[in-house]
């Protein structure tokens, strides 16, 4: 094993397009936060430490964060994805020896903890950046070994590891069958997860 892999679940924005007044973590799925699912995924995994970051109505989505879980505040978060990034790089790199993080969102609850291992097994395999897929598209969660931290904390703006995806080779590691990499945007998409 190549050392420590921590997971990461991104639960800081506005979640504007869903609308509403609630925030978009805690939007109930049969019953239960959708953030919740997520990180039970994230512990479920062995993954460790479990890092929730939150932002917009950060008491609110804390709120809904299982037993277990590390809550990090990104003050920033209406600058963007990157910075939700940055919060959990930053705190995981100031505490302790991590190898590589496993990064998640808030709003895919049907992604399995085997995705979550599936990375991780990429990171002891030698990846240095891997992303999940299904049926052959990319999903997530995406991996970020250590030596790419430094760049990944340089990102800026509404989006995340896919500006690193373009600049360097990624391994992409099949999750088909895992689970479901599908975002809760919009209404339709909730009401769909709820039907199915």
């Amino acid at each position: 094993m190549r050392g420590t892999v921590a997971a990461v679940v991104l639960a800081a924005g506005r979640g504007t397009r869903f609308g509403g007044d609630l925030p978009k973590p805690c939007l109930e799925l049969h019953g239960r936060p959708i953030v919740a699912y997520v990180l039970d995924a994230a512990v479920g995994s062995g993954l460790g430490p479990v890092v929730l970051v939150v932002g917009h109505a950060a008491d609110e989505v804390a709120r809904c964060a299982t037993p277990g879980v590390e809550l990090v505040i990104n003050p920033a978060y209406e600058t963007g994805i990157a910075s939700s990034l940055h919060a959990g790089l930053e705190w995981l790199a100031a505490r302790g020896v991590v190898h590589a993080a496993v990064v998640g969102l808030a709003d895919q609850p049907l992604v399995g903890a085997v995705a979550w291992q599936r990375l991780a097994a990429a990171y002891d395999a030698g990846a240095s950046l891997a992303v999940a897929t299904y049926d052959g598209t990319r999903g997530n969660p995406v991996l970020i070994g250590r030596e790419m931290w430094p760049e990944a904390l340089a990102l800026r703006g509404d989006e995340g590891a896919r500006q690193l995806m373009r600049r360097h080779e990624v391994v992409e590691v099949d999750c088909t069958g895992t689970g479901d990499a599908a975002d809760v945007d919009e209404p339709e998409d909730l009401m769909r997860l709820e039907n199915s």
